[in-house]
């Protein structure tokens, strides 16, 4: 059936209810404080050989196919070879560590399964001082050896290098108003001395951030006698990390630079200019409005009124009025876009120039609701496939969120939090989600990778994740380090991902068929037209997405978005899938089943592949030949053939993977579970987890206990009657080993 539009008091119905049912979970008072069972974690020497290393899984040397290309939704390689990445950031100074940690970093990289890594934010401190524009030879040393050491593992790098390009004096003479910008006495830090917001219509700024990135392309890298753009190990370049020109604070950054305020509005003005010839005629189709006082086409001085918040308003009051947003709302929105557009083809054209041939990425971030979130994500597509981050949880415990926080979790509603980024997947490019993380004091961050994984890279059919991020290649002593809520060193994130990305790389999950898709046409929205409801809220990197396909739907079979294709406009029956009663979702590959009737759960069924996510204490799951029982309130249980070319039923080898939660030692919440009132220190204690597991009846296996690191301990698990009770408790392991004879 075709979509239609939402009233804007059905819509926001709609929005306080999915409120409601998050709210409406059981009290979570209700889960013990005590910690005295749980035990410490200790992962020891990560770079001995274990049962759980991937590094074997990974093709070598990374580029072996070719440059990475797309065709369609789909990543390939120039060879043709199909490719999904489950990946990690690493950011900062770390891109340049000495070659000794680069070899740990590598190895452990390696041993867990990533094979992609996104090298984020590591230009602002690289240069002389003087220049923006050159790294310096200390940094392109070790960077050129981590680029090697990656690319001989089998590990795929990409830069998403610049998030606010900092000019320095060097720069002064290439730059309209150097001074401005470098002016510190503005509250404003995100300007913060750097081309931030501003870049995405400044051609002089353009060029800085354009002779940045040319010349690391043409930089050759002593290890492999290549420059970096003839590397196909480089995986695929981001113009631009969270930035547009829709920016929600661009409009304080104008104010403490005027030069840029006059140059944009110099630039609306001609735009303006070319579209209605003279001002009476502006006006006209204006209705006399929109104009600010002194405004006028003769004195060039128009002003857009770029921040999102702006357009995102005018949105909703005109979704309320069940009208088209005004003329002059539209005209600015479309005057920006063709400004984002022409950045980032002017941009294009200078990286391919160098000969680089792989993957273009334009920016990674979200422009508000309606109008202006379609533009941003058209400019988006024009460049390359789509990128987004998203973050769930948080709250007090750290510096940017004191007071109570919502310990809630993604599994009580199907397709929210991280899952909902997948709103933005555009029907005909491929999609990733390359920052994300569930962040503490949330207690049931394990849920999160698997959600991604299952659902995001397997049923919604994504094509990479990187996680955000990996400060060290040690694991952390506690569950966060200093600020460090985006860690990707916990164990309730890093010890899944074994499995996880065994899962991946053996393609045991199908891709759903499209359930769902909402056609946007862009003569539309120059007309200040949406057909389709669409709503971003945002806090921070905190993002949630609803539209009138029901989040539910992602949980269900692949939903997109197409521009100019009116064939595609649809959406199933869901009905088939979905039970609203019994609210319990089976996704339309079969292989996936969510269940949200209390807290939520959802199980995996796949050849390669079992598992229970989630609030499943006391259930009985009979999956194909295998069962699963579990004690735990909440619980992260994954079988696993641990054979590339294997499945369950003949592999040799299969793990077994537990986790539930984490904590710092003395680490203490209060009695609702809202407000984290002491952080706690080393060491990181995990919740056992008991289970018992249905072995397949036909076959004998051996179960061996594995340390955390993934090595046999020695100890062994007896099985009767082809059933293997698990109790952490007494083992204190969270990985165990499964043997046939």
């Amino acid at each position: 059936m075709n979509h239609h539009l939402l009233s804007f008091t059905a819509y926001f119905t709609f929005t306080k209810k999915i409120i409601a049912m998050v709210c409406c979970l059981t009290t979570l008072s209700t889960y013990a404080q005590s910690t005295e069972n749980w035990f410490e974690f200790s992962p020891g020497d990560l770079s001995s050989e274990s049962s759980i290393d991937m590094s074997d899984w990974l093709e070598k040397p990374a580029g072996r196919h070719g440059f990475l290309n797309y065709s369609g939704k789909d990543f390939v390689f120039e060879d043709g070879t199909p490719i999904k990445f489950w990946g990690v950031n690493i950011a900062g100074n770390r891109p340049f560590s000495e070659s000794q940690d680069v070899k740990e970093w590598t190895r452990v990289l390696a041993k867990f399964g990533f094979n992609g890594v996104r090298f984020h934010k590591f230009t602002w401190d690289a240069t002389d001082g003087v220049n923006s524009t050159n790294l310096t030879p200390d940094k392109w040393k070790n960077f050129d050896f981590f680029c090697k050491s990656l690319r001989d593992a089998g590990i795929y790098y990409s830069w998403s290098h610049i998030y606010g390009h900092r000019v320095l004096p060097g720069d002064s003479a290439r730059v309209l108003a150097y001074t401005e910008i470098k002016n510190t006495n503005f509250p404003w830090r995100h300007l913060n001395g750097s081309t931030a917001s501003l870049v995405n219509f400044a051609d002089d700024l353009q060029e800085l951030n354009i002779e940045l990135t040319t010349n690391m392309l043409k930089h050759v890298n002593p290890h492999t006698g290549k420059k970096h753009a003839e590397d196909p190990a480089l995986a695929f370049i981001e113009l631009q990390n969270e930035d547009n020109i829709f920016w929600g604070a661009i409009e304080e950054t104008l104010k403490q630079t005027p030069t840029y305020r006059a140059l944009l509005c110099k630039k609306f003005s001609t735009w303006l200019k070319e579209k209605y010839k003279t001002e009476r005629s502006l006006l006209e189709a204006w209705k006399n409005k929109g104009l600010d006082t002194g405004e006028s086409l003769e004195k060039e001085n128009i002003y857009p009124h770029p921040n999102h918040s702006v357009f995102t308003h005018e949105y909703e009051q005109a979704q309320k009025e069940n009208r088209d947003v005004p003329t002059y709302v539209a005209d600015r929105a479309a005057f920006l876009y063709d400004e984002q557009a022409k950045f980032y083809k002017k941009f294009i054209k200078a990286v391919r120039e160098t000969g680089y041939k792989g993957v273009i990425i334009g920016s990674c971030w979200q422009a508000g609701s309606g109008i202006t979130h379609f533009y941003n994500l058209h400019a988006d597509y024009l460049s390359g496939p789509i990128d987004r981050h998203n973050y769930f949880g948080g709250g007090s415990g750290h510096a940017l969120a004191p007071g109570k926080f919502d310990n809630t979790s993604m599994l009580s509603k199907p397709g929210s939090g991280l899952l909902s980024t997948g709103l933005q997947q555009v029907v005909d490019r491929p999609f990733q989600i390359s920052e994300w993380m569930s962040l503490i004091p949330t207690e049931w961050v394990a849920e999160s990778a698997p959600i991604i994984a299952c659902y995001g890279l397997g049923l919604q059919g994504w094509d990479a994740s990187y996680a955000f991020a990996m400060d060290d290649f040690r694991y952390t002593k506690t569950i966060q380090r200093g600020q460090g809520i985006y860690n990707v060193t916990s164990p309730t994130q890093l010890a899944l991902y074994p499995a996880l990305s065994s899962m991946i790389y053996r393609g045991d999950l199908q891709e759903g068929d499209i359930i769902a898709n909402r056609n946007v046409n862009l003569r539309d929205l120059a007309q200040g037209k949406l057909r389709i409801a669409e709503k971003t809220s945002q806090q921070y990197d905190l993002k949630t997405f609803e539209s009138d396909v029901p989040l539910e739907a992602l949980a269900i079979g692949r939903v997109t978005v197409s521009f100019d294709s009116d064939s595609l406009n649809r959406q199933h029956d869901l009905s088939k899938y979905w039970n609203k009663q019994k609210k319990h979702i089976t996704s339309s590959t079969q292989q996936l089943e969510w269940d949200y009737a209390d807290l939520g759960y959802f199980t995996i069924n796949t050849a390669g592949t079992k598992g229970v996510v989630g609030f499943a204490k006391g259930k009985d799951f009979n999956l194909g030949d295998w069962g699963i029982k579990t004690d735990n309130p909440f619980a992260v249980i994954l079988i696993t053939a641990l054979q590339k070319e294997k499945a369950l039923d003949n592999t040799r080898n299969v793990l077994i993977t537990t986790m539930a939660r984490a904590q710092n030692s003395g680490m203490v919440y209060n009695k609702e579970r809202n407000v984290l009132v002491d952080l706690g220190a080393a060491p990181i204690l995990l919740e056992p987890v008991k289970v018992e597991i249905q072995v397949p009846k036909k076959r004998k296996a051996h179960v061996y206990v594995l340390d955390h690191n993934g090595r046999r301990t020695g100890k062994t698990i007896a099985s009767k009657e082809n059933k293997l009770l698990i109790d952490g408790t007494k083992e204190h392991a969270i990985y165990y080993e499964l043997e046939f004879e």
